[in-house]
């Protein structure tokens, strides 16, 4: 069946072409001569175009693919973002490319964004701020910024969704749904499930474009940080927050990679990586809640070396069973058991049982060899996953998203470290939280108590109704009735049974005639009184093999 065929797919014809013109400009036409016979008519449209496009090295192609999905616009710039995350779908050069997607784009006129605020909160954003500054402090492809004051003068920022996104994106959206039907009906399509990578990204994009859910996910990091002093989060006011405006305390502070600034204002560079390193691994390893884009410009550091955080629409999700999975992970990585490592990614789910375990094998013996004798503090997270990476491709390795999300972010909070203090150590400041968790994972109090809390509930209904069903279990016992079984139309079963029984008595024993009968041949062969009551004998079994054979045709009908 065609992949133009259904309805939508016609009404997006003209995105489709837009999308091949773009791949084949950027040099992917050989990838369009392996599509199926469905893709024919897009084929044949663009077969003189594509015949001029030049076939470029591979290293080209990966930064020419990372320049059709900028030109292609904030649905494919996001999509390539999750993507740079997936290291077991894409070879390691398109990764490394697709890590430097920009997002930054002209921001939209200022008219339309009012426009956007005053549907959104019922009034002209004149009159729900004091002021409000109409160039933009930042632009995306989703949404831009705008600072603001409100009536008591308390400084705010305005996050605005860009105007007509959501079209623009339902559309790709359902573009690339279709994409991964089609591509799942191919060999590729064995391997992976790419229906399900579609139904993620667009269940991740959709909730990036809430932005209630932003402001949800800030009031958390607020709540998993109570205690601590180190971290700040901008408080959200939810009256003037909405589906496409999220608007949140303003924060000042010096950019975190900007050094130059940083020495100047006297900041301890030192413990700024501390507390950016402790902030990240807390939200993994204690809260498995995690800020999933931490780069430079969504942090600021504020007097004190608080970091102030920013952007809450990227976030990361890890459950008890996944950090266990990764403290076993980490134990036999640092153990040097490979057999331990490859047994646990299959533990994981990350590796098939048919996998090529003697390659698996080796590939992670010479990764490990890499490391060996090595102290952690020599070790780099980048490296690592840089170094894994090829690993995962070659062998399918299908982590879940969350923990390819989790290496690069550990990546990139150590890529800050290092830049702040050259002799930052991710490993050291990860210890303590690492043996915590351990510790926790193993005598699991918490988990237990609420278990319990939750068995409880059912022990006490249980309870409360026993002794009603236990009288009348009694009485049904004294009746002679607790055993009974009561079947829907019975007669007719019990006759059926019957049948079945019948015939497959009569079968055992006209088997057992003619295996009887066939040890009597050299009998017949050799003449004699016995050879015409054997004779008789095998056309009687046979007739009764014949009835029998029709007996049950006619008992299917």
């Amino acid at each position: 069946m065609s992949v133009f065929s259904s309805r939508h797919s016609m009404r997006h014809l003209r995105r489709y072409r837009v999308i091949i013109r773009v791949f084949l400009k950027h040099g992917f036409g050989f990838a369009f001569d392996h599509l199926g016979p469905e893709w024919r008519p897009l084929r044949r449209a663009f077969r003189p175009r594509r015949a001029a496009a030049p076939l470029l090295p591979a290293q080209d192609l990966a930064a020419h693919f990372r320049q059709a999905l900028e030109e292609l616009g904030p649905t494919f710039v996001k999509f390539g973002q999750i993507l740079s995350t997936r290291p077991d779908l894409l070879p390691p050069p398109y990764i490394v490319e697709l890590s430097k997607l920009q997002d930054t784009v002209p921001p939209a006129p200022w008219e339309a964004i009012r426009d956007v605020i005053t549907q959104e909160l019922g009034h002209a954003p004149e009159e729900v701020f004091a002021t409000i500054d109409p160039q933009p402090m930042a632009a995306a492809s989703l949404a831009q910024v705008h600072a603001a004051t409100l009536a008591d003068g308390e400084e705010v920022v305005v996050k605005v969704q860009r105007p007509n996104i959501l079209a623009t994106i339902s559309t790709d959206l359902e573009i690339l749904a279709a994409l991964a039907k089609a591509a799942q009906a191919t060999a590729l399509g064995q391997m992976y499930d790419f229906v399900a990578i579609a139904d993620d990204f667009a269940f991740t994009l959709r909730n990036e474009l809430d932005y209630r859910r932003e402001g949800r996910n800030a009031d958390r990091f607020r709540t998993n940080f109570a205690r601590e002093s180190h971290l700040y989060v901008p408080r959200v006011y939810w009256e003037f927050t909405t589906q496409r405006v999220l608007v949140l305390e303003r924060i000042h502070g010096i950019k975190l990679d900007d050094i130059p600034a940083l020495d100047a204002a006297g900041y301890d560079r030192h413990r700024v990586a501390l507390h950016s390193a402790r902030i990240i691994i807390k939200e993994v390893l204690e809260d498995g809640f995690f800020h999933a884009d931490p780069h430079p410009g969504n942090f600021a550091v504020m007097p004190g070396e608080v970091i102030g955080a920013m952007d809450f629409g990227m976030v990361g999700y890890l459950r008890d069973r996944a950090r266990l999975d990764l403290i076993r992970l980490y134990i036999a990585s640092v153990g040097l058991d490979t057999d331990g490592i490859v047994e646990q990614l299959i533990h994981m789910g990350a590796a098939n049982v048919e996998v090529d375990r003697k390659g698996l094998s080796q590939d992670i013996d010479r990764l490990l060899t890499k490391y060996y004798n090595l102290s952690l503090k020599d070790i780099r997270a980048r490296e690592v996953v840089e170094e894994v990476m090829p690993i995962a491709y070659r062998h399918h390795l299908r982590l879940p998203s969350n923990l390819w999300l989790l290496g690069k972010t550990l990546a990139m909070m150590e890529g800050i470290g290092l830049q702040l203090d050259p002799d930052f150590d991710m490993f050291a400041v990860s210890e303590p939280f690492v043996r915590r968790l351990a510790w926790h994972l193993a005598l699991p109090r918490r988990i237990w108590s609420q278990e319990l809390l939750r068995q409880g509930a059912d022990w006490g209904e249980l309870i409360s109704r026993l002794p009603r069903t236990g009288n009348r279990l009694l009485e049904q016992a004294e009746r002679g009735e607790l055993f009974q079984i009561r079947l829907k139309d019975a007669d007719s079963i019990m006759s059926r049974l019957d049948r079945l029984a019948t015939r497959l008595t009569l079968s055992v024993l006209v088997a057992a005639l003619i295996v009887s009968l066939a040890l009597l041949i050299p009998l017949m062969t050799a003449g004699g009184p016995l050879q015409l009551p054997v004779a008789i004998g095998f056309i009687l079994a046979t007739g009764l093999g014949v009835w029998l054979m029709i007996s049950i045709l006619r008992g299917k009908h």
